[in-house]
Protein backbone atom coordinates (compact mmCIF):
# COMPACT_ATOMS: atom_id res chain seq x y z
CA UNK A 1 0.00 0.00 0.00
CA UNK A 2 1.17 3.16 -1.07
CA UNK A 3 0.03 6.96 -0.34
CA UNK A 4 -2.65 6.52 -3.37
CA UNK A 5 -4.12 3.79 -1.87
CA UNK A 6 -5.13 5.74 1.14
CA UNK A 7 -8.78 7.11 0.36
CA UNK A 8 -8.90 10.28 -0.08
CA UNK A 9 -7.09 13.09 1.99
CA UNK A 10 -5.51 14.57 -1.35
CA UNK A 11 -4.73 17.79 0.59
CA UNK A 12 -3.29 16.08 3.53
CA UNK A 13 -0.82 13.72 1.35
CA UNK A 14 0.50 17.15 -0.82
CA UNK A 15 1.76 18.78 2.28
CA UNK A 16 3.57 15.84 3.62
CA UNK A 17 5.22 15.77 0.22
CA UNK A 18 5.99 19.35 0.02
CA UNK A 19 7.28 18.72 3.29
CA UNK A 20 10.10 16.50 1.79
CA UNK A 21 10.41 17.95 -1.07
CA UNK A 22 11.17 21.40 0.57
CA UNK A 23 13.63 19.91 3.14
CA UNK A 24 11.46 21.30 5.84
CA UNK A 25 10.28 18.16 7.68
CA UNK A 26 9.17 19.15 11.21
CA UNK A 27 10.74 17.77 13.87
CA UNK A 28 6.99 16.53 15.31
CA UNK A 29 3.85 16.64 13.31
CA UNK A 30 0.48 16.40 14.85
CA UNK A 31 -2.28 14.86 12.51
CA UNK A 32 -5.63 15.65 14.21
CA UNK A 33 -8.78 14.74 13.01
CA UNK A 34 -12.58 12.48 14.12
CA UNK A 35 -11.71 8.63 14.50
CA UNK A 36 -12.08 6.46 11.50
CA UNK A 37 -10.57 8.97 8.87
CA UNK A 38 -7.16 7.02 8.20
CA UNK A 39 -4.96 9.04 10.33
CA UNK A 40 -2.38 6.58 11.34
CA UNK A 41 -1.93 5.31 7.77
CA UNK A 42 -0.95 8.71 6.77
CA UNK A 43 1.06 8.42 9.61
CA UNK A 44 2.54 4.97 9.04
CA UNK A 45 3.11 5.62 4.86
CA UNK A 46 4.61 9.19 5.66
CA UNK A 47 7.37 7.90 8.06
CA UNK A 48 7.77 4.59 5.42
CA UNK A 49 8.56 7.62 2.48
CA UNK A 50 10.83 9.44 4.89
CA UNK A 51 12.99 6.29 5.11
CA UNK A 52 12.25 4.96 1.77
CA UNK A 53 15.75 4.49 -0.49
CA UNK A 54 14.62 5.11 -3.47
CA UNK A 55 11.12 7.36 -3.51
CA UNK A 56 9.66 7.60 -6.72
CA UNK A 57 9.01 10.48 -8.62
CA UNK A 58 5.14 11.11 -8.11
CA UNK A 59 5.91 11.04 -4.49
CA UNK A 60 5.52 7.34 -3.31
CA UNK A 61 7.55 5.32 -1.38
CA UNK A 62 8.68 2.48 -3.75
CA UNK A 63 7.82 -0.30 -2.17
CA UNK A 64 10.22 -2.98 -2.75
CA UNK A 65 14.17 -1.21 -0.45
CA UNK A 66 14.40 -2.81 2.53
CA UNK A 67 12.81 -0.45 4.58
CA UNK A 68 10.02 -0.64 2.64
CA UNK A 69 9.51 -4.35 3.10
CA UNK A 70 10.40 -3.46 6.89
CA UNK A 71 7.72 -0.89 7.27
CA UNK A 72 5.36 -3.23 5.74
CA UNK A 73 5.83 -5.92 8.44
CA UNK A 74 6.32 -2.80 11.10
CA UNK A 75 9.85 -3.95 12.14
CA UNK A 76 11.82 -0.77 10.85
CA UNK A 77 14.25 -0.65 13.25
CA UNK A 78 14.09 3.43 13.46
CA UNK A 79 10.84 3.55 13.57
CA UNK A 80 8.87 3.25 16.99
CA UNK A 81 5.46 3.05 18.47
CA UNK A 82 3.76 4.63 21.16
CA UNK A 83 0.10 4.08 21.89
CA UNK A 84 -1.92 3.21 24.73
CA UNK A 85 -1.88 0.28 26.89
CA UNK A 86 -2.77 -1.38 31.03
CA UNK A 87 -1.68 -2.62 33.68
CA UNK A 88 -2.06 -5.80 34.46
CA UNK A 89 -0.72 -8.32 37.67
CA UNK A 90 2.59 -9.50 35.53
CA UNK A 91 3.09 -6.12 34.28
CA UNK A 92 3.05 -3.51 36.39
CA UNK A 93 4.98 -0.85 34.33
CA UNK A 94 3.73 -1.35 31.02
CA UNK A 95 5.28 -0.02 28.10
CA UNK A 96 4.06 -0.31 24.35
CA UNK A 97 6.88 -2.87 23.61
CA UNK A 98 5.16 -5.09 25.75
CA UNK A 99 1.78 -5.74 23.71
CA UNK A 100 3.81 -4.91 19.98
CA UNK A 101 3.20 -8.38 18.58
CA UNK A 102 -0.70 -7.55 19.36
CA UNK A 103 -0.39 -3.94 18.01
CA UNK A 104 0.94 -5.64 14.96
CA UNK A 105 -2.00 -7.69 14.46
CA UNK A 106 -4.02 -4.69 15.21
CA UNK A 107 -3.03 -2.68 12.78
CA UNK A 108 -3.26 -5.40 10.11
CA UNK A 109 -6.78 -6.14 11.11
CA UNK A 110 -8.16 -2.65 11.81
CA UNK A 111 -5.98 0.04 9.47
CA UNK A 112 -8.75 2.80 10.67
CA UNK A 113 -7.46 2.03 14.11
CA UNK A 114 -10.75 1.15 15.93
CA UNK A 115 -9.84 2.05 19.66
CA UNK A 116 -12.95 0.17 21.26
CA UNK A 117 -11.61 -2.68 19.48
CA UNK A 118 -8.01 -1.92 20.64
CA UNK A 119 -9.19 -1.63 23.91
CA UNK A 120 -11.46 -5.16 24.42
CA UNK A 121 -8.41 -6.30 23.12
CA UNK A 122 -6.55 -6.92 26.54
CA UNK A 123 -7.44 -9.77 29.14
CA UNK A 124 -8.21 -6.89 31.96
CA UNK A 125 -11.93 -6.01 30.84
CA UNK A 126 -13.29 -2.22 31.27
CA UNK A 127 -9.81 -0.89 31.49
CA UNK A 128 -9.25 2.31 30.01
CA UNK A 129 -5.87 1.99 28.29
CA UNK A 130 -3.60 5.26 28.63
CA UNK A 131 0.34 5.57 28.05
CA UNK A 132 2.09 5.90 31.67
CA UNK A 133 4.94 7.70 32.57
CA UNK A 134 7.35 4.18 32.10
CA UNK A 135 6.99 5.33 28.04
CA UNK A 136 8.24 8.48 28.20
CA UNK A 137 11.42 7.32 29.93
CA UNK A 138 12.20 4.13 28.01
CA UNK A 139 11.55 6.47 24.76
CA UNK A 140 14.22 8.69 26.00
CA UNK A 141 16.83 5.97 26.50
CA UNK A 142 15.91 4.16 22.81
CA UNK A 143 16.04 7.91 20.95
CA UNK A 144 19.42 8.98 22.73
CA UNK A 145 20.82 6.15 20.60
CA UNK A 146 20.90 7.60 16.71
CA UNK A 147 19.19 6.15 13.87
CA UNK A 148 21.14 3.18 12.47
CA UNK A 149 19.80 2.70 9.09
CA UNK A 150 18.41 5.52 7.71
CA UNK A 151 18.47 9.23 8.10
CA UNK A 152 15.78 9.37 10.42
CA UNK A 153 14.57 7.77 13.70
CA UNK A 154 11.02 8.23 13.82
CA UNK A 155 8.30 8.13 16.46
CA UNK A 156 4.78 7.29 16.02
CA UNK A 157 2.40 8.21 18.90
CA UNK A 158 -1.42 6.87 18.59
CA UNK A 159 -3.54 9.06 20.80
CA UNK A 160 -1.43 11.25 22.78
CA UNK A 161 -4.36 12.09 24.46
CA UNK A 162 -4.42 9.40 25.88
CA UNK A 163 -0.83 10.28 28.04
CA UNK A 164 -1.18 10.58 32.12
CA UNK A 165 0.17 13.82 33.13
CA UNK A 166 3.50 12.47 34.15
CA UNK A 167 4.41 11.16 30.41
CA UNK A 168 2.99 14.22 28.73
CA UNK A 169 5.45 15.98 31.01
CA UNK A 170 8.64 14.02 29.74
CA UNK A 171 7.54 13.76 26.40
CA UNK A 172 6.99 17.39 26.03
CA UNK A 173 10.80 17.74 27.28
CA UNK A 174 11.68 15.35 24.43
CA UNK A 175 10.04 17.68 21.68
CA UNK A 176 11.46 20.96 23.42
CA UNK A 177 15.08 19.19 22.90
CA UNK A 178 14.50 16.56 20.64
CA UNK A 179 17.63 14.39 19.84
CA UNK A 180 19.04 14.96 16.40
CA UNK A 181 17.21 13.37 13.70
CA UNK A 182 14.22 12.42 15.80
CA UNK A 183 10.99 12.81 14.31
CA UNK A 184 7.74 12.68 16.44
CA UNK A 185 4.47 12.16 14.45
CA UNK A 186 1.28 12.24 16.92
CA UNK A 187 -1.99 10.85 15.61
CA UNK A 188 -4.97 12.07 17.88
CA UNK A 189 -8.87 11.59 17.88
CA UNK A 190 -8.83 14.83 19.92
CA UNK A 191 -6.36 17.54 19.98
CA UNK A 192 -7.89 19.37 22.49
CA UNK A 193 -7.13 16.85 25.07
CA UNK A 194 -3.53 17.18 24.49
CA UNK A 195 -1.07 19.28 26.87
CA UNK A 196 -1.18 22.62 24.96
CA UNK A 197 2.04 23.09 25.38
CA UNK A 198 2.90 20.04 23.61
CA UNK A 199 0.50 20.89 21.12
CA UNK A 200 2.17 24.29 20.74
CA UNK A 201 5.53 22.50 20.21
CA UNK A 202 3.89 20.53 17.11
CA UNK A 203 3.01 21.32 13.44
CA UNK A 204 -0.69 20.66 12.67
CA UNK A 205 -2.31 19.02 10.07
CA UNK A 206 -5.90 18.63 10.34
CA UNK A 207 -7.44 15.63 8.91
CA UNK A 208 -11.30 16.28 8.22
CA UNK A 209 -13.98 13.14 8.40
CA UNK A 210 -14.46 10.79 4.90
CA UNK A 211 -17.22 11.78 3.10
CA UNK A 212 -20.19 9.24 2.72
CA UNK A 213 -19.72 8.74 -0.83
CA UNK A 214 -15.98 7.44 0.34
CA UNK A 215 -17.01 5.36 3.13
CA UNK A 216 -19.67 3.78 1.22
CA UNK A 217 -17.29 2.50 -1.47
CA UNK A 218 -15.20 1.34 1.03
CA UNK A 219 -17.54 -0.93 2.01
CA UNK A 220 -19.10 -1.69 -0.92
CA UNK A 221 -15.59 -2.93 -1.96
CA UNK A 222 -14.04 -4.71 1.28
CA UNK A 223 -17.36 -6.60 2.20
CA UNK A 224 -19.23 -6.75 -1.20
CA UNK A 225 -22.21 -4.96 -0.04
CA UNK A 226 -25.16 -3.64 -2.10
CA UNK A 227 -23.78 0.22 -2.51
CA UNK A 228 -27.62 1.41 -1.44
CA UNK A 229 -26.98 -0.46 2.30
CA UNK A 230 -23.38 0.40 1.60
CA UNK A 231 -24.66 4.16 1.63
CA UNK A 232 -26.90 3.67 4.17
CA UNK A 233 -24.41 2.41 6.86
CA UNK A 234 -22.22 5.26 5.74
CA UNK A 235 -24.09 8.31 6.56
CA UNK A 236 -24.97 6.75 9.77
CA UNK A 237 -21.55 6.33 10.23
CA UNK A 238 -20.47 9.97 9.80
CA UNK A 239 -17.54 9.77 8.26
CA UNK A 240 -16.32 7.17 10.80
CA UNK A 241 -14.98 3.90 8.82
CA UNK A 242 -14.76 1.95 11.57
CA UNK A 243 -18.84 3.11 12.89
CA UNK A 244 -19.38 1.84 9.49
CA UNK A 245 -17.86 -1.15 10.20
CA UNK A 246 -19.73 -1.65 13.21
CA UNK A 247 -22.93 -0.64 11.53
CA UNK A 248 -22.58 -3.43 9.45
CA UNK A 249 -21.14 -6.05 12.44
CA UNK A 250 -24.84 -5.26 14.39
CA UNK A 251 -26.65 -5.86 11.10
CA UNK A 252 -29.20 -8.50 12.98
CA UNK A 253 -29.67 -5.73 15.92
CA UNK A 254 -30.46 -3.50 13.25
CA UNK A 255 -33.18 -5.67 11.67
CA UNK A 256 -34.50 -6.40 15.10
CA UNK A 257 -35.04 -2.74 15.50
CA UNK A 258 -36.59 -2.52 11.90
CA UNK A 259 -39.37 -5.15 12.70
CA UNK A 260 -40.30 -3.28 16.20
CA UNK A 261 -40.64 -0.39 14.31
CA UNK A 262 -42.83 -1.38 11.49
CA UNK A 263 -44.69 -3.73 14.17
CA UNK A 264 -45.30 -0.18 16.58
CA UNK A 265 -46.98 1.60 13.54
CA UNK A 266 -49.48 -1.02 12.25
CA UNK A 267 -50.56 -1.47 15.97
CA UNK A 268 -50.99 2.10 16.09
CA UNK A 269 -52.65 2.51 12.81
CA UNK A 270 -55.09 -0.07 14.08
CA UNK A 271 -55.53 1.01 17.60
CA UNK A 272 -54.68 -2.55 18.74
CA UNK A 273 -54.24 -1.44 22.76
CA UNK A 274 -53.45 -4.83 23.32
CA UNK A 275 -51.21 -5.92 20.81
CA UNK A 276 -49.31 -2.89 21.77
CA UNK A 277 -49.08 -3.76 25.62
CA UNK A 278 -47.02 -7.00 24.31
CA UNK A 279 -44.72 -4.86 22.23
CA UNK A 280 -44.05 -2.59 25.07
CA UNK A 281 -43.17 -5.46 27.26
CA UNK A 282 -40.85 -7.27 24.38
CA UNK A 283 -39.24 -3.80 23.67
CA UNK A 284 -38.78 -3.53 27.95
CA UNK A 285 -36.68 -7.29 27.79
CA UNK A 286 -34.22 -5.93 25.40
CA UNK A 287 -32.78 -4.14 28.65
CA UNK A 288 -32.27 -0.21 29.24
CA UNK A 289 -29.13 0.08 26.79
CA UNK A 290 -30.83 -1.73 23.71
CA UNK A 291 -34.11 0.10 24.55
CA UNK A 292 -32.48 3.43 23.93
CA UNK A 293 -30.44 2.43 21.06
CA UNK A 294 -33.96 1.52 19.82
CA UNK A 295 -35.35 4.66 20.55
CA UNK A 296 -32.37 6.43 18.46
CA UNK A 297 -32.87 4.36 15.47
CA UNK A 298 -36.64 5.33 15.30
CA UNK A 299 -35.66 8.37 15.43
CA UNK A 300 -33.70 8.20 12.75
CA UNK A 301 -35.98 6.51 10.60
CA UNK A 302 -38.97 8.68 11.43
CA UNK A 303 -36.59 11.45 10.27
CA UNK A 304 -35.60 9.81 6.39
CA UNK A 305 -39.45 8.81 6.30
CA UNK A 306 -40.24 12.64 6.63
CA UNK A 307 -37.17 13.35 3.74
CA UNK A 308 -38.72 10.57 1.47
CA UNK A 309 -41.91 12.34 0.60
CA UNK A 310 -39.47 14.70 -0.80
CA UNK A 311 -38.66 12.72 -3.63
CA UNK A 312 -34.61 13.60 -2.73
CA UNK A 313 -33.31 9.74 -3.28
CA UNK A 314 -29.79 11.86 -3.07
CA UNK A 315 -30.45 13.29 0.74
CA UNK A 316 -32.29 9.85 2.22
CA UNK A 317 -30.27 7.04 3.55
CA UNK A 318 -31.94 4.09 4.22
CA UNK A 319 -31.14 0.30 3.26
CA UNK A 320 -33.07 -1.73 0.85
CA UNK A 321 -35.62 -2.70 3.27
CA UNK A 322 -36.10 0.06 5.18
CA UNK A 323 -36.81 2.08 1.42
CA UNK A 324 -39.09 -0.50 0.51
CA UNK A 325 -40.91 -0.34 3.60
CA UNK A 326 -40.86 4.04 3.44
CA UNK A 327 -42.68 3.63 -0.19
CA UNK A 328 -45.94 2.85 1.55
CA UNK A 329 -45.05 4.40 5.29
CA UNK A 330 -43.87 7.67 4.72
CA UNK A 331 -47.18 9.49 3.83
CA UNK A 332 -48.11 8.95 7.86
CA UNK A 333 -44.86 11.19 8.55
CA UNK A 334 -45.52 14.76 7.68
CA UNK A 335 -44.88 18.64 8.89
CA UNK A 336 -48.05 18.02 11.25
CA UNK A 337 -46.67 15.10 13.26
CA UNK A 338 -42.81 14.51 12.56
CA UNK A 339 -41.45 17.14 15.32
CA UNK A 340 -43.79 15.58 17.83
CA UNK A 341 -43.01 11.64 17.09
CA UNK A 342 -39.68 12.41 17.42
CA UNK A 343 -39.62 14.58 20.51
CA UNK A 344 -41.73 12.00 22.26
CA UNK A 345 -39.22 9.07 20.83
CA UNK A 346 -36.60 11.55 22.76
CA UNK A 347 -37.98 11.78 26.00
CA UNK A 348 -38.69 7.81 26.01
CA UNK A 349 -34.96 7.37 25.82
CA UNK A 350 -33.87 9.65 28.09
CA UNK A 351 -36.73 8.79 31.19
CA UNK A 352 -35.41 5.09 30.26
CA UNK A 353 -31.64 6.04 30.56
CA UNK A 354 -33.24 7.14 33.95
CA UNK A 355 -33.99 4.17 35.23
CA UNK A 356 -37.74 4.56 34.64
CA UNK A 357 -40.22 2.00 34.60
CA UNK A 358 -39.33 0.28 31.00
CA UNK A 359 -42.97 -1.25 30.56
CA UNK A 360 -44.51 1.73 32.21
CA UNK A 361 -42.51 4.26 29.65
CA UNK A 362 -42.59 2.12 26.28
CA UNK A 363 -46.60 1.41 26.83
CA UNK A 364 -47.38 4.97 27.56
CA UNK A 365 -44.98 6.07 24.25
CA UNK A 366 -47.06 3.10 22.11
CA UNK A 367 -50.23 4.66 22.95
CA UNK A 368 -49.71 8.21 22.11
CA UNK A 369 -48.31 7.09 18.85
CA UNK A 370 -52.01 5.74 18.00
CA UNK A 371 -52.79 9.63 18.32
CA UNK A 372 -49.26 11.06 16.24
CA UNK A 373 -49.42 8.45 13.19
CA UNK A 374 -53.57 9.84 12.89
CA UNK A 375 -52.37 13.57 13.18
CA UNK A 376 -50.34 13.37 9.43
Amino acid sequence: MNFKDIPAHENVKRQLRDMVADGRVPHALLLHGPAGSGKFMLARFFAQYLHCEHPTSDGEPCGTCPACIQHQTFNHVDTLFVYPVVKTEKLKEPVSDDYIEEFRDFITSSPYMDFDKWASSFEKKNAQPIIYVYESAGLERRLAVSATASKYKIVIMWLPEKMNEQAANKLLKLIEEPYPGTIFILVSNDASAILPTIKSRCRPVEVTRLDDATVAEYLTRRLAMDPQDAMASAHIAGGNINAALRTVDATSVSRMFFDYFVQLMRLAYQRDVKGLKQWSADITSMGREQEVKFYEYCTRLIRENFIFNFNRPDITYMNRTEAQFSQRFARFITERNAESIVNHMDLAARDIAGNANGKIVNFDFAIKMIILIKNS
